[in-house]
């Protein structure tokens, strides 16, 4: 039986530094360092600073690539049709009218949410580790494969 004060055993040569998904992701959409929560992760709109002023986390070799753009996409397209439809449905308006109000909100709204979701991408790699937030590379290792020459 076990009690609270039972200090965890853990094997290998470092123990784990805890990192929350929840609230690296959190720290990250709220453009703060997911590793200290209170460095700043953007140096410009979109371009994320390569050590955190903080902790000195190590922020470069990030990639959140295509994930932001695509759930901005995801996200807003779904808002943008439904109110759409819903304005279509209970007033009738000619289709430059719906041009002149729904393409204003569909862009001021996607450049708005970028930042925050590429830094909520930004926060859930350094939750699991990827893209050498671990400590690792992300270069495929090098193995022999058994029966072929060199």
């Amino acid at each position: 039986m076990s009690t609270p004060t039972d200090e965890v055993v853990r094997y290998g040569d470092t123990p784990d530094v805890e990192r929350p998904l929840g609230r690296s992701i959190m720290r990250g959409m709220l453009n703060r360092c997911p590793a200290c929560g209170s460095g700043k992760l953007f140096r410009a709109f979109l371009k994320p600073v390569d050590h955190c002023a903080a902790c000195g986390e190590a922020m470069y070799h990030q990639r959140a690539d295509d994930l932001p753009p695509y759930l901005v996409i995801l996200v807003l397209g779904h808002v943008v049709v439904g109110g759409f439809m819903l304005t279509d449905m209970t007033f009738v308006l000619p289709v430059w009218v719906h041009l002149a109000i729904w393409t204003p909100i569909t862009i001021i709204t996607a450049l708005v949410s970028i930042q925050p979701i590429k830094g909520g991408v930004i926060g859930l790699q350094w939750a699991l580790k990827m893209h050498g937030f671990g400590g690792h590379d992300d270069e495929p290792d090098d193995y022999d494969v058994p029966g072929r020459q060199a």
